[in-house]
């Protein structure tokens, strides 16, 4: 395969074009100028873009690194001669999916090539997988070294033990270790599998034969417990016999009650008491009694009327009583002031007759006993008021009306109650009277309570219900639990007949889901067979391995040196015969020896320049052996060497130019010019 031409909308590339010619190319440019870039969209082109890759904190993913910066969708068109014939490859962004669109036709007539496609485009133009020629056709300074990677491993195994770049060996091998690995590897292969099944198969075994004894003492404690239950609701029947027997004998002791309590309420009723009538005149007799009492206590408190003062006994006593009042009030200060008038008037004319004044003297004498006289009468009315009031206070004349009031209304309220004494009990003495009374209320009472005592009888034989013929239990009862012990045990014997009832049906349920212990026999049967054949199998192939080992390592010690050799000769070249001995070893490490050193040391002993130089010799000689029609391409792979390596390098690639094409990128000037020296010599 040769490139032709580049056309990248990739990175800062924007709708750009390389153009590359057969044999070497290199291309000299400054930092920055898309020497990189150009190289990733190769790969990009050839093997498509890795879309699932993500960003870290480290690094970009090529689909974000490489992102137009313009902000276009990413494309590009690889134009390349494949098979002697011009190919286009295009690519475009499909919806999200960068590069996601691909596209393979012949330049010059457009014909579809259909034998390249997305996935396979670069491996069938290069003939090797992305990681392979990215380790062997594509070398970039930071990559130099080769690095493991199975793809390689199994293309370089294959090329150096068989001699056969196709990898039929490696690939043998490699399915005969799946197989292998498929058998017995850790717990995933298939012996481990068939062996836990087995396992799981015997667990169950012994779970069910588990479950089975378990069911079996379930079924075994049922059954007592039904014994149990049946004994105890025998002694239940056995208790309501007993009970509807006393009930029974209650009934007929009440129905015996009843009929005697009515003969007694119709004898009573017969006799036709009104005791209510009788209630109302005794208690009107008492209360008779009670006011007569009070009365007598008044009267006791009270004068009689016949000992009061006569002015009582007038009509009108208590408003002439007021009017006396307020005479005899008026009568004692006028007796007195009368009785003064008078001696002095007496005196005065007594005085005037003697020293000779008759006239005078007389009318005095006169004035005095018309003063006597007024003195004499106003005494004797009041003496009248006194002796009429029976005292000279009037104070005390109100008191006495009040008191006398009070008699005469006590011997109203006597005078009524005397009258309802009389017609309450009439004729009859009272004494007798009260005792028909007091028959008659007894006789009510009497009645009352018959009939209240029929009622509860008749209610009693009601609650005891209708008579029951009820049987004695069977079998006979051994018991001496009394109802409520009966009742407790029953319910705890229905509880745990529950709880076992549900144990049996979970026990059952895990049983029917284990299966039976036939099937599960015929199960561990068939996987100890499957164990055998896979342990049969899995030593065949042991034994397979072991005869292809050897074979392999046979042929390596006959095809092993072929590549070492080639990347000695190279390394020889390049470093102008100063490293002479070269091992590779399996991890893909270098060790060299130089000339004069008895050891060989791996590169990590070397400078960087001599370390570039031992991996570009290997990654020759790789290239050579596993992309030899494809084109190799170097970005700044030889900075570092100086310049008598460079030149030795330059020749080289000058060579490999030959028959296929080499592209070398650089920011350096110095490759052109020792290439142009070189063609001048």
């Amino acid at each position: 395969m040769k490139i032709l031409q580049m056309t990248a909308t990739f990175g800062k590339l924007e709708h750009e074009t390389l153009r590359l010619e057969p044999g070497l190319t290199v291309i000299q440019a400054p930092n920055e100028w898309g020497k990189s870039t150009w190289c990733a969209f190769l790969c990009a082109m050839l093997y498509g873009l890795d879309t699932r890759a993500k960003s870290t904190k480290g690094s970009l993913a090529d689909k974000e690194r490489y992102a137009p910066w313009s902000g276009s969708p990413m494309e590009g068109r690889l134009e390349v001669e494949w098979q002697g014939r011009p190919i286009t490859i295009e690519r475009r962004t499909r919806g999200r999916v960068p590069l996601g669109e691909f596209r393979a036709y012949e330049t010059d007539s457009g014909i579809p090539v259909p034998e390249l496609t997305a996935a396979n485009c670069g491996q069938m133009l290069t003939g090797v997988e992305q990681s392979v020629f990215r380790r062997a056709g594509f070398l970039r300074l930071a990559d130099l070294p080769v690095t493991q990677d199975e793809a390689l491993r199994r293309r370089l195994n294959a090329l150096v033990t068989a001699g056969d770049e196709s990898g039929e060996t490696a690939l043998l091998e490699q399915k005969l270790r799946d197989l292998k690995n498929k058998c017995r590897y850790n717990r995933s292969g298939l012996l481990p599998q068939a062996e836990e099944q087995r396992r799981e198969l015997e667990g169950k075994k012994q779970e069910l034969e588990a479950l089975a004894r378990q069911r079996e003492e379930i079924l075994c404690r049922l059954g007592e417990l039904e014994q149990t239950q049946q004994a105890l609701e025998n002694h239940r029947a056995a208790l309501s016999y007993a009970e509807a027997r006393q009930v029974e004998q209650l009934r007929l002791q009440a129905q015996r009650e009843l009929e005697l309590v009515c003969a007694r309420r119709e004898t009573l009723e017969a006799l036709h008491p009104d005791g209510e009538e009788a209630r109302r005149k005794l208690d009107a007799l008492q209360a008779i009694r009670e006011e007569w009492r009070v009365l007598r206590l008044e009267r006791e408190r009270t004068p009689r009327r016949d000992t009061v003062p006569p002015a009582f006994l007038r009509y009108g006593a208590e408003r002439n009583l007021e009017a006396d009042a307020a005479r005899y009030t008026k009568l004692k200060p006028l007796t007195v002031l009368c009785a003064l008038g008078a001696l002095t008037a007496l005196m005065a004319g007594a005085a005037l007759a003697v020293w000779g004044w008759p006239v005078p003297g007389g009318i005095f004498l006169g004035a005095g006993v018309l003063g006597l006289a007024g003195a004499l009468w106003c005494a004797v009315r009041a003496a009248v008021l006194r002796r009429e009031y029976g005292s000279g206070s009037p104070e005390q004349w109100r008191r006495d009306l009040e008191q006398y009031g009070r008699a005469c209304r006590l011997e109203e309220r006597s005078a009524a109650v005397r009258k309802r004494a009389e017609e309450l009990w009439g004729h009859i003495p009272p004494e007798e009277a009260e005792g028909v009374w007091r028959k008659e209320v007894e006789l009510q009472r009497d009645l009352d309570s018959a009939r209240s005592e029929e009622r509860r009888c008749r209610d009693r034989l009601a609650a005891l219900g209708p008579a029951q013929d009820t049987a004695p239990p069977v079998p006979e009862d051994s018991l001496t639990l009394n109802r409520e012990e009966t009742e407790a045990a029953l319910a705890e014997t229905a509880r745990e007949r529950g709880r076992l009832q549900n144990l049996l049906g979970q026990c059952q349920g895990a049983m029917e889901a284990l299966g039976t212990q036939r099937r599960l026999d015929e199960q561990i049967t068939g996987v100890n067979r499957r164990i055998r054949a896979l342990e049969d199998t899995y030593n065949a192939l042991s034994l397979a391995l072991d005869t292809l080992s050897r074979a392999r390592q046979e042929l390596q010690r006959r095809f092993a040196p072929r590549i070492t050799r080639r990347a000695g000769e190279l390394m020889v070249t390049l470093t102008q015969g100063r490293y002479e001995r070269l091992s590779w070893g399996e991890d893909f490490s270098l060790a060299t020896g130089a000339v004069g050193e008895d050891t060989l040391r791996s590169a990590l002993w070397r400078s960087d320049g001599t370390a570039d130089q031992l991996y570009l010799a290997l990654r020759l000689a790789v290239a050579e052996e596993l992309t030899p029609d494809a084109p190799l391409i170097l970005d700044d792979a030889l900075v570092r060497f100086d310049d008598k390596r460079l030149e030795s390098a330059l020749g080289l690639l000058q060579e490999e130019a030959e028959h296929r094409q080499v592209i070398l990128f650089t920011c350096q000037s110095r490759e052109k010019e020792l290439l142009k020296a070189m063609q001048r010599d």
